[in-house]
Formats: C-alpha cells, structure tokens, sequence
C-alpha cells in the first residue's frame, strides 16, 4: 500500500476540520453528507453531539473507539452514539455516506456502537436525501424523503461484526499484526512464546482482555481480515484456505454466522450497492 502524500493528507484533513464545523454550525435535526476517503487515510479522533449513522457503500473501514473495534464492510453501516470519541480508517479506498441526527438529550450517551445492514430502501432514500440536501429550507420532498430514511433507520437489522480488541499493548500488537496478514500458521503457542509465557496464562489473559477464546477470535478475524480481498473480487476457495481455514465449507459457515449469507452471495450483492 503506498503512503499518502502530505499534500493529500493536508486535504483529508481540512475536509474533515470543514465537515465538523459544518455539523457544528447547523441546528438542522437530520444532516447527511458523502465522502470518498482513500486507503490508508485515517480521520483522527473526534466525536460528534449527533448520533452518526456511517454507512459503508464500497470498500471496507475499521471503526475504533473507546469501546472497541469494529469491521464494517460494504452495505453496512455504523451507529455511534452522541459524544462517543472514535476514529475511523479506510482498510481499502471507500465511499462514505452519513446521517447525522440531533438528539433530544445532548449528554453523551452510554449506549455501544452498533454496526447494522443497510436495505436497498435505506439505500436509495440516502442517496436520495444527499441529492436533495442542498434543497431551499422547507422543501416538501426532501422533508418527505427525510422522514421516510428515518423511519427505514429505526428498523435496520443488526449484525455482529464487533471484533473484540485487546488493552494490553504487546497483545493488541500481535492482533492487529493478524489483521493485516491473516496466516494458518497462527498458533496459540506461537502468540505466547512471542509474549514469553506460559501458554495456560496466555489463554488465561487473551479471554479476560477480549471475552472469547484465541480460536474464536483468530476464526473472527480471518473473516474480518478477508472482508478487503472479498470486496477486490478474489475468488473465495483463495482467501479462504490463505487464511487459514482448512476448507471453503467451514469459511463459509463462519462467515454466514456473522453476516447472515454466503461469501459468494455477499459478494455478488456488495459490489453493486454503490452503483448510481
């Protein structure tokens, strides 16, 4: 992955400085904006006083927050809660569609960010309301196609694609590691001669810092790791035995018990959500 140039940066960085302003300078109770981040370009640390529905239309974004990690592929979107600090980083170049809501209650709220998936109606009518957001104040239809997006939010279908993330700074190290590089020949004993102990205290120490076993975790985040490979079209029988499954059958078990579908059928109904 190459790095991105100062120059490039410079203007990721004042997009985003204008588009906190902007939210900030408007008392409107629905705000929606669109963005097409590179790869590799993290936006830093910042937090909203609305809650932020981040919906994912192509490519593939960590969300990280003071409350964990979380995946979030094509198709689906983020709900973060007002005053929750969070960063985001674009796994592979993306586009970025976002609600903004006013709450009644501005106190930062102690609700988890949650990622959801995104319906075709919820789709279009995004779409749609950024069409129209630059429309006079009071336009019948862009109101109507507010209210309508709103009322699809409320029922959008939540899936599990938190991945639970390490405090402690050299275990959190090699996860990302895994991450970034997903292999078979990740081993349980391997991570804990990395960290010089025992192999009953490493996996004593991984299920207190993350709440499930090292195999679960290593079987979450293969999916996780494989969601950018996916989205660039690889074929599937390659990503999944180069992350370490020992056949397409069992990654598409795992992956249809976090997203609800094959590989093949998210795939095939991904690459085509962000069309116009």
């Amino acid at each position: 992955m190459e790095k991105l140039s100062q120059k490039l940066l410079a203007t990721l960085e004042r997009d985003h400085e204008q588009n906190m302003l902007w939210m900030e300078g408007s008392n409107a109770g629905v705000l929606v904006n669109s963005s097409e981040p590179p790869q590799g370009y993290t936006v830093p640390w910042h937090h909203h006083r609305r809650t932020q529905l981040l919906c994912v239309f192509s490519g593939v974004v960590l969300i990280l927050t003071t409350r964990g990690r979380l995946m979030v592929p094509p198709g689906h979107a983020l709900f973060i809660p007002v005053g929750l600090e969070h960063s985001v980083e674009m796994l592979s170049d993306v586009s970025i569609k976002s609600v903004y809501v006013m709450p009644s209650d501005p106190t930062p709220s102690a609700e988890a960010p949650r990622v959801v998936e995104v319906t075709d109606l919820a789709r279009s009518l995004l779409l749609e309301a950024i069409r129209l957001r630059e429309a006079p104040l009071g336009n019948r239809k862009a109101e109507l196609v507010l209210s309508l997006l709103m009322e699809e939010i409320s029922t959008l279908e939540e899936r599990p694609l938190g991945l639970p993330f390490p405090s402690d700074r050299r275990l959190a190290a090699l996860c990302r590691d895994y991450l970034a590089n997903p292999t078979p020949n990740a081993r349980l004993d391997n991570w804990a001669e990395k960290l010089a102990i025992s192999r009953r205290t490493f996996t004593r120490q991984f299920r207190k810092e993350t709440g499930i076993s090292f195999t679960t975790w290593r079987q979450q985040a293969s999916v996780f790791a494989c969601l950018p490979q996916l989205a660039e079209g690889q074929p599937v029988t390659n990503v999944a035995l180069e992350a370490g499954y020992e056949s397409v059958a069992a990654f598409t078990t795992m992956f249809r018990r976090m997203l609800g579908t094959s590989p093949r059928t998210y795939m095939v109904n991904r690459w085509s959500f962000d069309r116009p």
